[in-house]
């Protein structure tokens, strides 16, 4: 048991088995928000992992493959952006007050929130990416100097939280418009919320992923700005 649990393959096994597992229960009990797949799959493979005690280093080493890919999917995500350019060209006003709207109120919220806490300019620089997908925040965390590891655990929890509770929260305020739900999802919590929009409507996946890929862009120039004011 013990050779079959450290075996090379058996956290990508895990992780395989958890989703596809989060999956079918999420469609049988008619897609609950709080029960998004990436969730309950998560917390699954982190239960586990911890019974078995299996390590972070082992268990990342048994899903290189699933790293590797996660560059290639985030950029698969822009087919549905191409399918609904001409929507996006037609409200580019709107558009783009919003990508700035909900830029601002990211960075507003993240810094003021942890000034407040007196965090170290660490923590701080590892924030300041979470509202981007997990390649870019990799990259733009690296330039400003926070912690990589800790910036991708970050970046996921505010995509799961996003793409779990995001939903919910404009089914409770009536935003039935695919176009402001797509967009609304994809610049808070970026590939796995526009995974989720996708099976929500291809309008939705469409300007979720419109969302992502801008947010993306304007906070790679806007971060480090940000990071260097704060922390010199």
């Amino acid at each position: 048991m013990n050779a079959l649990v450290h075996a090379p393959g058996f956290g990508l096994a895990l992780t395989l088995a958890a989703y596809l597992g989060a999956d079918a229960l999420h469609r049988r009990l008619g897609r609950p928000a709080l029960l998004a797949p990436v969730l309950v799959a998560m917390i699954a493979v982190t239960v586990v992992l911890e019974l078995l005690g299996i390590g972070h280093e082992e268990y990342l080493a048994s899903v290189s493959v699933l790293t590797l890919l996660l560059g290639p999917a985030t950029v698969a995500l822009a087919l549905p952006l191409l399918r609904s350019g001409a929507a996006l060209l037609a409200d580019r006003a709107a558009v783009l007050v919003t990508l700035l709207v909900t830029g601002t109120v990211s960075v507003v919220v993240t810094v003021g929130s942890l000034l407040a806490f007196g965090v170290s300019d660490e923590i701080l620089l590892t924030a300041l990416p979470r509202s981007v997908t997990t390649p870019v925040a990799v990259t733009v965390g690296a330039t400003i100097g926070a912690n990589t590891t800790l910036a991708v655990v970050l970046t996921l929890v505010s995509g799961v939280l996003g793409a779990t509770v995001g939903p919910w929260l404009l089914d409770r305020v009536r935003v039935d418009d695919g176009r402001a739900r797509g967009f609304a999802i994809g610049a808070v919590s970026h590939g796995i919320g526009t995974a989720r929009a996708l099976a929500h409507s291809h309008v939705a996946g469409g300007w979720s992923s419109a969302a992502m890929v801008l947010n993306a862009l304007l906070m790679t120039v806007v971060l480090p700005v940000v990071a260097h004011a704060f922390t010199g």
